[in-house]
């Protein structure tokens, strides 16, 4: 018996036509051929069938009664043959948030290490981000403008689903008299009902004040004014665990939430960051995902190729396929007539010889500059006015995002194409997730990297002599 190689003789099954072989052991052996060749054919029902069946034949009469006898394949002789496993291919899941790092769980780890021992710094200026006090908060609403009026808020839920009634409850317990509830306001002795399905935040509303501007600073009122701001901030920060957000109401229509944290804060920008959890590293959680894709890391895009698939048509021809114009009563092709009138684009002209900066102005719009246009309908009503011209692609982007139809979105995705997502550059994470670096590397630096290069990394954070970590740091890490 061979030790070293698998010795196939004579083999008949299917495709094969007597023939023979010799695969080397321990080996990873990869066997390729036109289809129909017989890859199958010498891989599972010959080499596999056989080990398979002679693995079961030694086992005892009882044994093998559960698991079934296997017929000998059509083959001279094999040698050198070991018990066989034959692995079935699966299909992939296609989920597009999926990745290696996911699937296999790797990066459930590295989150971990992120959240736990990496160093935060601020996502604007690129600073390391630091806890900071309550009195380096107070200092901060001092001195918001003379006559600001504020709320003071305590974060208790944040966007978690549920109906929360205890919140409501112990909120009332406490002696506060108001709560925020998704950006309203509400007296806690209403009856508040949440649906129990939807994601909900709520804060506790600890004070209501005005910002005042003394010129003594240690007067009485200055000195009142202050401590009781304090207290509040104090309080805050106690029931929200470490976070305080305060509410400018001084335009009651735009209301402006400023957050604030004892954990992580950037004095050179003012810029506050939530505390850094794993799921601030998940692409499958708004609190780490990318704002703008969502954590795909593309985002579907008006493909100007797509709209004008022919550059040898004319406009009047209907060069831009997504704004017909074979109906020269509609709306689309009067709009752009009256846009090639005002800019002097020829519409009898191939699309190809027009200018650079025409093709720009009917994809792109006319920016600022308003056109005359004059729309007659079927019944032959005619109506003039002014507007600026939107632009075809402008146009489209807005009518998708617009649009709650199935149907009209899957009409405009026939001019889109999938890019990546110019917000995150195709990371998938928000600017707090990209800011936290371990041994100055991101995650989503390391993500990007070959196993090959990946692994001395790891090995190197692990080992007591070379890491950079701390001691503490290091003992997360293994």
């Amino acid at each position: 018996m061979s030790l070293d190689k698998i010795i196939v003789r004579g083999a008949r099954a299917h495709n094969l036509q007597n023939i023979d072989v010799e695969i080397p052991r321990d080996k990873l052996v990869v066997i390729t051929g036109l289809s129909g060749s017989g890859k199958s054919s010498l891989a599972f029902d010959t080499i596999f069938a056989e080990g398979q069946r002679r693995y079961v034949e030694s086992l005892s009469a009882y044994a093998r009664q559960f698991l079934g006898q296997m017929e000998k394949p059509d083959v001279d002789q094999i040698e050198g043959l070991s018990p066989a496993v034959s692995i079935d291919q699966k299909g992939v899941s296609q989920n597009p948030r999926s990745t290696v790092g996911t699937v296999t769980e790797i990066y459930d780890y590295m989150r971990l290490l992120y959240a736990r021992a990496g160093t935060p710094h601020c996502p604007e200026c690129g600073r390391p981000v630091y806890p900071q006090s309550a009195e380096q908060i107070v200092e901060q609403i001092m001195a918001m403008p003379d006559g600001s009026r504020v709320q003071v808020l305590a974060p208790l839920i944040r966007d978690r689903k549920g109906q929360h009634q205890s919140v409501f409850e112990d909120v009332r317990k406490a002696g506060f008299v108001r709560v925020r509830v998704n950006g309203d306001v509400y007296s806690v002795d209403e009856k508040i009902e949440l649906d129990r399905y939807k994601n909900h935040t709520i804060e506790a509303v600890v004070d209501r004040l005005v910002i005042r501007h003394y010129e003594d600073a240690d007067s009485e009122e200055a000195r009142s004014d202050r401590t009781r701001l304090t207290d509040s901030i104090e309080t805050a920060l106690t029931l929200g665990q470490g976070l305080v957000i305060i509410n400018d109401v001084t335009d009651r229509d735009n209301p402006v939430d400023t957050l604030y944290s004892e954990h992580l804060y950037c004095p050179y920008d003012g810029t506050s960051i939530p505390e850094i959890e794993p799921r601030t590293f998940s692409f499958n959680n708004p609190h780490g995902a990318c704002p703008d894709c969502q954590g795909l890391g593309t985002k579907k895009a008006i493909d100007p190729d797509l709209v004008v698939p022919n550059k040898d048509l004319t406009l009047e021809e209907g060069a831009i396929v997504a704004w017909p114009t074979e109906d020269k009563a509609g709306y689309y092709w009067q709009l752009i007539r009256a846009t090639a009138v005002h800019f002097d684009i020829p519409i009898n002209t191939p699309v190809r010889n027009l200018t650079e900066a025409q093709m720009h102005i009917l994809l792109y719009g006319s920016g600022n500059e308003t056109i005359s246009v004059t729309y007659i309908n079927r019944e032959g009503d005619r109506r003039e006015y002014c507007t600026k011209f939107e632009g075809v692609i402008p146009n489209l982007e807005r009518r998708y995002q617009d649009s709650t139809s199935d149907y009209v979105r899957e009409k405009l995705e026939q001019f889109m194409v999938n890019r990546p997502c110019s917000t995150c550059e195709g990371t998938r994470l928000n600017p707090v997730a990209r800011s936290v670096d371990v041994d100055g590397r991101t995650i989503t630096e390391l993500t990007k990297q070959p196993i090959v290069n990946l692994l001395p990394w790891v090995a190197q954070l692990r080992d007591e002599s070379q890491s950079p970590l701390s001691k503490r740091q290091q003992l997360i890490a293994r």
